[in-house]
């Protein structure tokens, strides 16, 4: 089993980004492969926006480390743009991009920008179509589409991974994650699903690269793991309170979890490795596991869990 990182950083001040930073490098010294991080606007507690700028300060400091987005919100983005500043971290990097899309969810976000949700699958798809095809070809082209129009571009510089850094999306339901595996795209399940969800959603995707989110928390003590927890719930109680749209209360899949901490894996290091272990027989090979910020888990994890699950098969 593999493990990457989620992570969600906190750009409160020149120092907490700093910080960001050092964790990552820690994290690929540790073994962690990967480090995902997440866009997100408007939040009003700090959470980071310009997720490529950061992660391309990181790509400065590590050699190994896959750098991923988890992820970029296609609907409000400009696709050429994005497509240049992407393959520039890929640049940068050394080919270590993986770039995660995903049509989003939080309404907060659609509104801020005066993007009707409603156009968020047509947005999502023509975005990605430009993009793909701004790193395809080294001609120019032009592209007339409904929410998008580009005359004589070509997109500098070309990403160095060939024909293009991986393409992970975010998805959930039967149809969309059909839709990713028809299309040769990796996907990335959300840390809230259920085993079972997780194992329905790995069998509609079939053979391909998957990646699955996992919140955990490293205790001591039971009396940790539950303190842990409640911090926990109170941050994604803030974040659907933020997301959910006064007028569709249903709104997104992530909105629709009864309980977003019912399959968190907060314990002791054999909690974790059993739970992990379920994970894997449902056919699991790659986490990327969501920490609290600071060291302190890191190291617990990479040493205290990852040795120990790696040893179960």
């Amino acid at each position: 089993m593999r493990f990457g990182l989620l992570c969600t950083a906190n750009v409160e001040s020149a120092r907490s980004i700093s910080d960001y930073v050092d964790y990552n490098v820690e994290a690929e010294a540790l073994g962690f492969v990967s480090s995902f991080l997440v866009e997100h606007h408007f939040s009003g507690w700090n959470q980071v926006a310009a997720t490529l700028m950061l992660q391309t300060c990181v790509a400065t400091r590590t050699s190994s480390l896959r750098l991923g987005t988890g992820v970029m919100v296609l609907p409000w983005h400009n696709p050429v743009l994005l497509a240049e500043q992407a393959a520039t971290l890929d640049v940068i990097s050394g080919g270590r991009l993986d770039l995660g899309v995903g049509k989003g969810y939080r309404h907060s976000e659609f509104r801020g920008f005066n993007v009707d949700q409603g156009d968020a699958d047509g947005r999502f798809e023509e975005a990605l179509e430009v993009l793909l095809r701004a790193w395809a070809t080294r001609e120019r082209f032009s592209h007339h589409g409904r929410f998008w129009t580009f005359d004589d571009i070509v997109v500098e510089p070309p990403p160095v991974q060939f024909p293009r850094p991986p393409i992970w999306v975010a998805a959930a339901s039967e149809t969309s994650v059909r839709r990713v595996a028809a299309w040769g795209h990796n996907l990335i399940l959300d840390q809230y699903a259920s085993v079972e969800q997780i194992a329905e959603r790995l069998a509609w995707f079939g053979d391909g690269e998957v990646a699955v989110a996992r919140q955990v928390y490293v205790a001591h003590s039971r009396a940790e793991a539950d303190q842990a927890l409640a911090r926990q719930a109170a941050f994604t109680r803030r974040t659907v309170d933020v997301s959910r749209s006064p007028d569709t209360p249903s709104g997104s899949h992530v909105l629709r979890y009864v309980n977003t901490e019912a399959h968190a894996l907060f314990g002791t290091p054999d909690e974790i490795c059993e739970g992990l272990g379920t994970l894997h027989a449902a056919g699991v090979g790659y986490v990327l596991v969501q920490l609290e910020s600071g060291t302190q888990q890191l190291r617990r994890f990479a040493d205290e869990v990852a040795p120990n699950v790696q040893r179960m098969w």
